[in-house]
Order: structure tokens, then C-alpha cells, then sequence
């Protein structure tokens, strides 16, 4: 490394002076004074870059004399050169010679003990950014550490880890030990290749006794100086910042002080640090996250940490398990699975944030934090093992969870570990091997994890829908085992009957096949102990082909009874998948359209190893590229609509737009979705198209599949009071279509320039041909006009229609039509909103030919429509039945209508100008036969709960009424037929009714949710829980009554027998459903909270509440077991509580969870919003004011518990909301003088600490200057 000298006349100068004083051996002062005259004339700023170099570069080595160090020395104590700088300098040129100049390296050292920790005076100094570069400069930091981020503060951190490792490395060598680390070399350079050796203190004459015990002295005072360094509040924590932010670098660090421990001789004569000691300073992780309470003796604290480490990845708390630790996976998974919600953002980069941030704030193994990943995956597969009926997201969902979204969870991590290994690898000027490390530690210890999980055979148990194919997979490993070599369609052909006898296949066979698919597994796990039954008794006998995926890769013809079977069995590699996607792109028009039908079969459902593939195949069918020879006026899509209606139709249950949105290909979908909308609504059904069935398909069809798809794809459905009254939520971010188009445009202008993203790149399949090109709501000028209307629809009542306008033509016809079995024409009816008619409508043959116009131009009247139908039916001139009749017979017409239909309603329920409804039975349906065992239900649900809403009470003697658009609304749904053709466009009126139902006062929802008991009853389960869910919709008690009972049956302090044993299962139970004999089962208090949660209207009182029932849950935790007078008793003894009575331990690891379950809360229902809420607002006011503790409590203890849950509650919230990865979108948004500012200013800065070390390296320099600043 090259040093650069200062040149120029004022450094020449200076130089003269310099070697004149020395040659006159003049007093150190003396020459400070005169070189502070000569440097203040020249107008040199101090402290000096330039003068730092040239006095290290005078020094070392023509005139490494005594004078000249005492020189340097003067320089720093008056502050000429920057110290830091000094040693940055002199590390590289002193510790590589250290043999030669053992006196050099003495001084050097005792440089390092003056100067090294006086950070404060460097961070504040005027030129702390240039000094820090400078350093850079010399020392190539971000080099070496492979750290992006050249903020001062970040050097700052480097550098500390940088000396420190030296004088390591030094020890190493100087002991002969470097033989016993993996390197087996030293990490810097040991001896600089031009360095003359006959100078005065290394000729043959030096080597006396005095130079070897100078030498070997020094190696011990190098070791004391690490321990230095460890102790040292500043340092440590900021060497604290290295370990979280450089992983890499720290592993290796920690293995050589662990030989150096073990191995050293100076170490173990050293009368300053002992090896114990050194090692103790290292594993002291918890300096950082805990948060020692003032009222709490020293004694306490260390009997605390006796009992239970703060940090421990394997506490056990009272009634849980380890697996407590990740219980924000667990709550992630479940509220993930509400089908209410469809997210923008897929579920593996959530997930693959939230597992990072749960592992670096635990301080957890990779293999046990892989673990509780697993096993919380495989918990949600077992809720939903009996779970009942309903239009809501179901195994199938659940499966995806565990078996493709996990394993790409896992996959991102690994990959990402192995890509930063190997870059690191090739960016280290130190790495002179040749051989790159491809294998990184996370991999085998997912393997690890894998081959633990045989443990848990009750959670492996696969659900019955599911067997067949876990025994195949465990057939699949014991012909590997048994050395028997088949292709896959030797599985194809198995029946139950040809499986080897007792295979028994579970869930781990599965999850390795999906592992084994991403290539984060080998076939070898296949001979892991007890994987396969090695009793099996293995068929000698190959069963007769059958067709099936192997028959297609042989190239078989697309038969019928092939593409049945196709469609029945799920592709199990990507080739076989991409043999379908190129007859989907290259096939003939048959073949096209049986090729989606297989794509969307079970390769959709229960690919699971291809999933990710199949949702990428599908949504690039759906936007085919303009054929190079195309020359016609229309677009090419028309000619497509045979093949677009199947993939539309094959994707819309719920499970399969779940499925797309856990992958994160909402905001493309929607893009692909729209110009089929735009070009299919604006073309008149004047074409059909035969399908394969017989059945005539029109343009209207087509673009009704494709557009009440897109409504499922954003908040569509949720009434408009909504988006003002959940003002946690910024304006703008509602997933709107400029919202969804957002995001996309977004993914694709950003996709490949991240390691991220080209990681993933890698597992995409080469063949897709997927449109990078950015598209806008301008775009499509039908769909804005549409979504204008639908906006001035929910802020306005309509205006009148012009008369003589298309739209005007277009309403007469739809009402004549709606009500042309009744007679009635359209000018009765649209004469309070268009002052009458000039046409009318002849009979069926004349209005189905007028109505032969584009989609959208129906769409544009259909609010006019509904307008004039409500207002007739209100003012009597048309019957409730015939008013739900003539909307049936609009949605039959053109189902797009729907989407419309449900924004009106919902809109002018929202108004509340229309008048209730008498729900008797004659004139609407009546829910009298099942509303009182409903609401008996719905009242026993939420008591189970621990919820006590006295509002339930109706009276009995009340009428059952709705609002007229609200019981209109109703009487068309029921008008349905429960098949799989009415299913689609049930499941947009159904969560439409929940959420507008819930809006509503009680009790509109037991209303509704009885008259559809009458209709479904299979259903009825889903149902009442759906409308138990809407009572926190109305009661904000009950919601503060339902947060207190998640937190008491998770710490197990709930009386109930269910909650007692506390941890996840109390939490979360068995979901919902009739699992027991004589009705329906309770459900737990979390399984509420999660499905209610965003029926809540003001979220932001949530952020108190929650803070208040942790500190409660905390004096709970403290006291629990123990009657009054034991307490009094304990407050009489030296130390308060100690063991054998309740292990403050044990006490911790509570505390630690019931944190984990409010941060975790948190997140869930206001995301980054409630966070930053939480940290500006409601923890400031916490701290400033005064909290008693209560009569009784024990007082030091209840302090200390309650710091130190508040502190890792709020750690936890930071880390959730903004990731420890600098390279998220979300980190990016982390405003950095809020952190250390806002909370500093409230002498919190322990709290503003962690939370900024946890950040990651953007916020890592930010955290050692608040160290710094604070001597923290």
C-alpha cells in the first residue's frame, strides 16, 4: 500500500525544519511552536492530511530515531495531524516490519492506547469526512470489506475492526499459530518486499536478549490492546456494528481469537486479560439490545443474566418452546392467508425480510432460525387441516406457503451468502487463493435444519388431500436408495396398489423435493438416517405406461386423455413445464388452448416446485407480442380470446389469485390485464368465437373474466369510508390501478441491476418472454374513464343524463330489459333522473340487438341505471323481487356489470340518504328462521375470545332492517347459484357485502350473514365467524379486550384451559371450523385479531394500547405464581425474587416473547406508518411521564423487565418495518435523524442504538457516531 508524501514549497519547508531540529535534537515544544507559525502563515488548516503524511513518511524508515517520535507525538497532542490518519499510516507501514523494529511497534502501540479511543474529538472536529476518506485512501476499507457505503461513520467502523484485526493477526503470527487457522496465512502483509534490513536495530547485532524480550513483549501488550479494545464501552459496541454488518469478516475474526485463546503462551502470562476473559468479551452480543435499569442493583442483574441470557436462542418460557422465538413467522404465515387482502408485494421478499431481521435480532444459528421457519410453515398447513367452507383462501394456499414460497425464502438466503462469499473472494487485494468458496455456511445448515425436523412427526403428518403425493416422494427416495434407477414415469404409473409397502410419506419428503428443485439440495439427502423406511418392500414388477409428463417429454401428441392427465398431475421439473409454455407460444389453436388449460391446472395448484415458473408462464401468455407480420387495423389480441378466456377463467379461484399474490405477481398481472380489458370493452360482441364445450364466447365475456379480475387485484371491494378513517395509511398508497401500475413499472425499471435480482434471474426460465415495457393509466383511455366515473360515483350522487346521448340510449335499453318481464318501460322509471324517454324497447330480439355495443359503453350507464332502479323501487313503482330479478338479469347480461353494481351500492350506503328496508319476507327476504341462532353464535365466538361486548344485545322484538342498497345487494347474491361458473363472480360481491355489512350498524351483519346461512349452509361456520369479526369494526373496547386476551393466552396467563399452556398454539389454536362434535369450536383470540384487524376503523390508538398491555403483561409475568404474601416476603429478602421461586430467566424469555407479539401486531395492522407513529409520537410521551409501580410489585425487577421489553419491543418494530438489509426499498426510507435525534433527545439512546445497529450498513455509521457522541 502506497503512501502518499505532501509535496509543494510549504511541505518542503517544513521538511527542513523538521530534519533541522532533529539534527539539533531540539526540544519537542520548541519545534511545535515554530512549525504552528510557519504552517498558520502559509494558511494550512489544522489538523493537516498532508503534514500526517509526510511526518509518517519521514519517519519510517531513514530516521526512526527517538526525536522524531517524540516529533509525532507533539504533532498529535496539538492536534497538527489527525491522529486517526497517523495510525491508519503507520499500521501499514510499522506492523509488516514489526520484526525489524520491534521498538517501532512498541511506540506505535502506545500511540494506539492515547489516541485510538479519543473518537469524540474526530467526529466533531471540522474536517472528520475528509480525515475518514483519507483513510480510506490509505487502508482501501471499503475494499476490503466489501461495504458500498462511504459514509465517515461507516469507515469510522471499519477502521476500529480493521486495527484490531491487525494486532490480531499480528499475535497469530507472532506465536507461530497461523498454521491452526483455515487460512493458514496472515490476512496483511507481513513484511513489505523493499524493505532494507541493515538498518541500526535489525542487523545480526540487534538479535540480543533485550530485542527478543522487546519482541516479545510486544505480542503480549497487542493481545492486552484487543482486550482494550473489547472492553471499552465505545469500541466495543461500535465493534459491535462490524459483527451485525459484516458477518463475513467477523466469523473469521472470532476464529483466530478463538486459537489465539486457546493456543496463546502470552496470552496466559499476561497479567491484564486472561483467555476466559476474552473470549467472554466477544459473546457479550446482548451490550447493545439490553438495557441496564437504574433501579435495579448490580447483583440483580447479574442474577438475571445467570439464569437466562438475553440473547439465548434456546430459553425456554413458561408453557412454550423455542420455536417462541418465531412467532412473528407464525402470525406473518396466518395473516398472509387472508384472502381479503391481496398484496402488491410477494410474500418471499416480506418473508425473506422478516426471517433476516427475526436471526439478527436473536442472534440466532442459521440452522435453528431455518428451523423455526419450517416448522412455523408447517404449523399453518396443520390449522388447515379440517378447516371449514367458504370463499376464502384454503390448503392449497397454505401449501403453497410451506412447500414454494419457504424454500424461496431459504433459497434467497442462501444464494445471497454464497454470492457475497464469492464476491469477496474476488474483490480482496489480501486473497491469494485460488480456489473460490462456493458453499456458504447457511446451506448446510438449512440441511442442518432438514434433517432436525424428523423430530416434529406430528407436524409432518400430510393432510389426506396431499398423501398420495408425499408417498410418492418418499418412493422416489427409497428407489434412489435401493439403487434402483426409474424416470418419472415410473411414478406416473404407480397406483396405491404398485407403492413400496410402508413408505410413509409426510411433509418433510415434500419439502425436500422442493429444496432438491432449487438446487439448494442433492439427491443425498436421500440417504440421511431414517428419511426412507428401510423395511420397505420395494415392487420387482414396472407398472403399464399411462400418460402423463413423461409421455409428453417423449413427444407424445396432446391426446385428450394426455391432456386430462396433464391437467390432473402437477409438472414436477421446469422442462416439463416448458414443453407446455412453447406449445402455448408455437402450438396450433388447439393446442394453445389445451396448453393453458394445463398450465392452469395442477402445475398452478400444486406445482410446487415449478409454482414460481407456472404464475411467470401465465401471466406472459397473457400479452402475447404483435406477431412481425401482423397488419391489421384491430389489435392482435382479438384473435387470441379463446386462449385468453381459459387462462382467465383457470386463475380465478381464490386459491389461485392467493397463490399469484404470494408470489408478488399482482402488480404484473394487473398489468397484462388491463389492455385485455381496454381492447375486449371496447369492441362490440359482433364475433364469437365456438369453444371445444360448444359454448359461444363473445367479446363481452372475455372482457368481463378479465375485468372483475382485475377489481379482485385491489381494494376494490372495501366500502369508501374507508380510505379516510384509516389515516395510519398515507393518501396515494391504496392499491388502486395507478397504485398497482406503479409497482410494476417499478419492479421492471429496477429488475437485474440488484445481486438480488440477478440472483434470481438465474432461476427464471430462459425461454419466457415476458414485456419490460412501462405502461400508464393513459394508456388505456376506456379503463381511466371507467375508474373516473367510479371515483366521482363514490365522492357525488349523479348528475342527470342528457337526452339523445348514446349513454342515454344505452340506460333505456338496459332498463327495458332488466324489467321487461313485468312490463314496465323505461320512462316510468328514469324519469326522476332524465325527466323521461324517448324510445322503448319493442321485445327480447330488438334489445338484445341494440345492446350489441362495446362493454364500456354499457359500463358508462350502468350507475344510471342502478340510480333509477334503486329510486323506483324506493318510491314503489317496482317490486323489491322484481328490483333483485332486473339486477340478476344486468349481471347475467354482462357480468363486468358487477364491478359496478357493488361501487354503487357500497357508495350510496356510504351517503346513508336511503331509507332502511323491512327484511320480512314478503317484500325482501327474511332472515328470522337462522338470526338468532346466528347471533347466539356470533356472541359465543367472540366471549370465547375473552371479549365482552354488551352492544350484541338486540332485544329480540327488533325488526330485521338494511339499508335499501345494502338489502338490494344482499338479494342479488342470493340469487346465485353456488357452481363454479357463479363462484367468480360471487367471490367480488361476497367480501364487497362483508366489508359495506360491517360498516354498517349492528345488526345489518347477523342480517346478512343469516341470509346466507339459509343459502349456503355449508357455509355457515365461515359466515358467523366473518360477521364476529365485524364487531371491532363498530367497538374500540373490544378491540383493546381482544389485544389483551392475545397477549395473555400467549404468555399462558389466560384462565381458560385452551390459552394456559401459552405460545403459539394458544395463540393461534386450530383456526375456525366445526372440529368438534355439537357445533362450532372457539377460536382463538389470535385468529380473530388477524381477520378483524383490518376491519378497524382508527388504527392509531393501537400503538398505546399496545404499549400498555406490554408493560401490563410484564408486571404479570413478574408476579405471576406468586400470592400477596410471598410478594411481601420477597420484598423483605437482599435481592427480591431469585430461584426457586420465579426464575428471572425464565421471566425474560416471557418478556422477550410477549415483545415479539406486540412488534409484531404492530407491523401487521398499520405497517411502516403505525411504526414510525410509534417511535415520533406515542414511546417519547411513554418515557416523559411518570409510571408508579403498583402496590406490591416488585419494583426493581418490574423496572428492569419493563426496559428491557420496551427497548426490544421497539428494536423489533424498527427492524420489522425497515429490514437490517441496506439495500431495501424500505431501509431507504428510514429517516436517519429521527432515529438517532429524536430518540437521543429523549435520553433513550440506548434504544436509538439498537435500532439503528440493526439497520444494516446504510444506518451503521449513523449508530457509531450516536455511540460516539454519547459514550454509550
Amino acid at each position: 500500500m502506497a503512501v502518499s508524501v505532501a509535496v509543494g514549497p510549504v511541505w518542503e519547508s517544513v521538511l527542513e525544519q523538521t530534519k533541522s531540529a532533529q539534527e539539533k535534537n531540539s526540544d519537542p515544544l520548541l519545534w511545535a511552536v515554530q512549525l504552528s507559525s510557519r504552517l498558520n502563515s502559509a494558511g494550512v488548516s489544522l489538523p493537516s492530511t498532508d503534514l500526517a503524511h509526510l511526518l509518517v513518511s519521514h519517519i519510517c524508515w531513514d530516521n526512526h530515531l527517538p526525536i522524531t517520535w517524540k516529533f509525532l507525538e507533539k504533532a498529535l497532542t496539538a492536534n497538527f495531524a489527525p491522529p486517526m490518519l497517523v495510525l491508519a499510516l503507520l499500521s501499514i507501514r510499522v506492523i509488516p516490519n514489526r520484526k525489524f523494529h520491534p521498538t517501532a511497534y512498541r511506540l506505535y502501540m502506545e500511540l494506539l492506547r492515547r489516541h485510538a479511543f479519543s473518537l469524540k474529538r474526530l467526529i466533531n472536529g471540522p474536517n472528520y469526512q475528509t480525515i475518514m476518506k483519507s483513510i480510506d485512501d490509505v487502508l482501501h476499507l471499503s475494499l476490503i470489506f466489501g461495504v458500498q457505503v462511504s459514509e465517515p461513520g461507516l469507515l469510522l467502523v471499519e477502521f476500529i475492526f480493521l486495527i484490531v484485526w491487525q494486532l490480531l493477526d499480528a499475535s497469530l503470527e507472532d506465536e507461530g499459530l497461523l498454521e491452526l487457522i483455515p487460512e493458514k496465512r496472515s490476512i496483511w502483509p507481513t513484511v513489505t518486499q523493499d524493505m532494507e534490513i541493515d538498518t541500526a536495530d535489525s542487523c545480526n547485532k540487534m538479535r540480543n536478549e533485550h530485542h527478543d524480550m522487546l519482541y516479545k513483549g510486544n505480542t503480549t501488550i497487542a493481545i492486552e490492546i484487543i482486550g482494550e479494545f473489547l472492553q471499552n464501552k465505545v469500541t466495543s459496541r461500535i465493534l459491535f456494528l462490524a459483527w451485525r454488518n459484516m458477518p463475513s469478516h467477523w466469523g473469521a475474526f472470532i476464529q483466530q481469537l478463538g486459537v489465539l485463546a486457546a493456543k496463546s503462551t502470552s496470552l496466559r502470562n499476561s497479567k491484564h486479560i486472561t483467555p476466559d476473559i476474552l473470549l467472554q468479551l466477544t459473546s457479550d452480543t446482548h451490550k447493545v439490545l439490553s438495557r441496564e435499569c437504574k433501579t435495579i442493583s448490580r447483583q440483580e442483574f447479574h442474577a438475571v443474566m445467570g439464569s437466562g441470557s438475553l440473547t439465548s436462542s434456546s430459553g425456554q418460557c413458561h408453557g412454550t418452546n423455542p420455536s417462541a422465538l418465531w412467532l412473528p413467522i407464525d402470525l406473518f404465515l396466518e395473516d398472509a392467508m387472508d384472502g381479503s387482502q391481496v398484496a402488491a408485494t410477494g410474500a418471499t421478499e416480506r418473508l425473506t425480510g422478516l426471517v433476516k431481521a427475526l436471526q439478527a435480532v436473536n442472534g440466532t444459528t442459521w440452522h435453528n432460525t431455518f428451523l423455526g421457519l419450517w416448522i412455523a410453515a408447517l404449523r399453518l398447513v396443520q390449522r388447515e387441516r379440517d378447516i371449514s367452507e367458504g370463499p376464502i383462501p384454503h390448503l392449497d394456499t397454505c401449501l403453497c406457503m410451506l412447500l414454494s414460497i419457504t424454500p424461496l425464502v431459504v433459497a434467497n438466503i442462501v444464494e445471497e451468502e454464497e454470492s457475497e462469499l464469492m464476491d469477496e473472494s474476488d474483490c480482496n487485494p489480501m486473497n491469494q487463493t485460488k480456489e473460490k468458496q462456493t458453499t456458504g455456511r447457511c446451506r448446510e445448515d438449512l440441511i442442518f435444519s432438514l434433517r432436525m425436523l424428523s423430530d416434529y412427526e406430528t407436524l409432518l403428518t400430510p393432510p389426506q388431500s396431499v398423501c398420495s403425493v408425499a408417498n410418492q416422494a418418499a418412493a422416489k427416495a427409497i428407489m434412489f436408495v435401493s439403487g434402483l434407477t426409474v424416470g418419472n414415469g415410473y411414478y406416473e404409473c404407480m397406483s396405491i396398489n404398485d407403492m413400496p409397502m410402508n413408505c410413509s410419506g409426510n411433509l418433510r419428503h415434500l419439502i425436500v423435493e422442493a429444496c432438491i428443485a432449487r438446487n439448494l439440495l442433492d439427491t443425498s439427502a436421500y440417504l440421511w438416517p431414517g428419511y426412507v423406511n428401510a423395511r420397505a418392500n420395494i415392487p420387482h414388477s414396472v407398472p403399464s405406461q399411462v400418460p402423463g409428463w413423461s409421455s409428453l417429454m417423449k413427444g407424445c401428441p396432446l391426446s385428450p386423455a394426455l391432456i386430462n392427465a396433464l391437467i390432473a398431475t402437477p409438472a414436477s421439473s421446469l422442462p416439463e413445464i416448458e414443453k407446455i409454455y412453447e406449445i402455448a407460444t408455437k402450438g396450433s389453436t388447439d393446442e394453445k388452448i389445451s396448453a393453458a388449460s394445463i398450465l392452469c391446472g395442477a402445475s398452478l395448484v400444486r406445482g410446487w416446485n415449478i409454482q414460481e415458473q407456472a404464475v411467470l408462464f401465465i401471466t406472459s401468455l397473457l400479452s402475447p407480442p404483435v406477431p412481425a407480420n401482423y397488419s391489421g387495423s384491430e389489435s392482435h389480441l382479438i384473435s387470441y380470446a379463446p386462449f385468453f378466456n381459459v387462462l382467465l377463467v383457470g386463475i380465478s379461484p381464490v386459491d389461485c389469485v392467493q397463490i399469484f399474490s404470494l408470489h408478488g405477481m399482482v402488480p404484473l398481472l394487473a398489468g397484462a390485464l388491463m389492455p385485455l380489458c381496454e381492447v375486449f370493452g371496447s369492441i362490440a360482441p359482433n364475433v364469437s368465437w365456438t369453444l371445444p364445450t360448444g359454448e359461444e364466447l363473445t367479446s363481452h365475456v372475455v372482457f368481463s373474466n378479465a375485468f372483475t379480475l382485475l377489481l379482485r387485484l385491489w381494494k376494490f371491494d372495501h366500502p369508501p369510508v374507508e380510505y379516510v378513517m384509516r389515516d395510519a395509511t398515507p393518501v396515494g398508497s391504496q392499491p388502486s390501478p395507478e397504485y398497482l401500475l406503479l409497482v410494476r413499472n417499478s419492479k421492471l425499471s429496477a429488475f437485474g441491476k440488484s445481486p438480488k435480482d440477478r440472483l434470481n434471474i438465474r432461476r427464471f426460465s430462459k425461454n419466457v418472454n415476458f414485456s419490460m415495457e412501462l405502461i400508464f393509466m393513459d394508456s388505456f383511455p376506456k379503463l381511466k374513464c371507467w375508474y373516473r366515473q367510479h371515483q366521482e360515483c363514490i365522492a357525488s350522487t349523479l348528475s342527470g343524463l342528457v337526452q339523445g346521448t348514446t349513454v342515454h340510449q344505452i340506460v333505456d335499453v338496459l332498463l327495458n330489459m332488466m324489467f321487461r318481464k313485468i312490463g314496465r318501460g323505461s320512462q316510468s322509471l328514469t324519469s326522476t333522473t332524465s325527466g323521461g324517454s324517448s324510445s322503448s324497447a319493442s321485445g327480447a330480439e330488438d334489445i338484445l340487438t341494440r345492446l350489441k355495443v362495446p362493454a364500456w359503453d354499457i359500463l358508462e350507464g350502468t350507475p344510471y341505471v342502478l340510480d333509477a332502479s334503486l329510486t323506483a323501487c324506493a318510491h314503489g313503482r317496482i317490486a323489491p323481487r322484481e328490483l333483485a330479478t332486473g339486477l340478476k338479469d344486468l349481471a347475467d347480461f354482462l357480468p363486468a356489470t358487477l364491478g359496478t353494481i357493488v361501487s354503487y351500492f357500497s357508495a350510496e350506503v356510504t351517503r346513508g340518504i336511503w331509507k332502511p328496508v323491512f327484511m320480512n319476507g314478503t317484500d325482501w327476504p327474511s332472515p328470522l328462521a337462522n338470526l338468532s341462532i346466528v347471533e347466539q353464535q356470533i356472541k359465543k365466538i367472540i366471549a370465547a375470545t375473552g371479549v365482552d361486548v354488551p352492544s350484541l344485545e338486540t332485544g329480540g322484538s327488533s325488526p330485521a332492517m338494511l339499508p335499501l342498497p345494502l338489502a338490494a345487494l344482499v338479494s342479488l347474491a342470493i340469487t346465485y347459484k353456488l357452481d363454479k361458473t357463479s363462484e367468480r363472480f360471487l367471490i367480488l360481491i361476497g367480501p364487497a357485502l362483508n366489508s359495506l355489512g360491517g360498516g354498517c350498524p349492528w345488526p345489518c351483519m347477523p342480517i346478512i350473514s343469516a341470509l346466507w346461512v339459509q343459502k349456503v349452509k355449508r357455509w355457515n361456520d365461515f359466515l358467523v365467524f366473518s360477521a364476529s369479526c365485524t364487531v371491532f369494526h363498530h367497538n374500540s373496547d373490544a378491540v383493546v379486550q381482544l389485544l389483551r386476551s392475545c397477549f395473555m393466552s400467549t404468555l399462558g396467563l389466560s384462565p381458560s384451559i385452551i390459552c394456559s399452556k401459552g405460545g403459539v398454539g394458544a395463540l393461534l389454536g386450530h383456526g375456525f371450523g366445526s372440529h368438534f362434535s355439537g357445533g362450532m369450536a372457539p377460536v382463538a383470540p389470535g385468529i380473530m385479531y388477524l381477520r378483524a384487524h383490518r376491519k378497524v376503523r382508527d388504527i392509531m390508538f393501537m400503538n398505546e394500547e399496545i404499549v400498555t398491555l406490554l408493560i401490563s403483561s410484564v408486571r404479570e409475568i413478574a408476579s405471576s405464581g406468586l400470592s400477596r404474601e410471598k410478594m411481601e416476603k420477597l420484598k423483605k429478602t437482599k435481592f427480591g425474587l431469585r430461584y426457586g421461586q420465579v426464575s428471572l430467566g425464565t421471566a425474560m424469555t416471557q418478556v422477550k416473547l410477549a415483545a415479539s407479539l406486540g412488534a409484531s401486531l404492530i407491523c401487521l395492522s398499520g405497517g411502516l406508518g403505525l411504526v414510525q407513529s410509534l417511535i415520533k409520537e406515542t414511546l417519547p410521551s411513554w418515557f416523559i411521564s411518570a409510571h408508579t409501580p403498583d402496590h406490591g410489585e416488585p419494583g426493581g425487577v418490574v423496572s428492569m423487565l419493563g426496559g428491557y421489553a420496551l427497548a426490544y419491543f421497539t428494536v423489533l418494530c424498527g427492524t420489522f418495518a425497515w429490514g437490517v438489509d441496506s439495500a431495501s426499498p424500505a431501509s431507504k426510507r428510514r429517516p436517519k435523524a429521527l432515529l438517532s435525534n429524536g430518540l437521543s433527545q429523549w435520553n433513550e439512546e440506548e434504544l436509538a442504538i439498537a435500532l439503528l445497529g440493526l439497520g444494516g450498513a446504510a444506518a451503521a455509521g449513523t449508530a457509531a457516531e450516536l455511540i460516539i457522541k454519547t459514550g454509550a
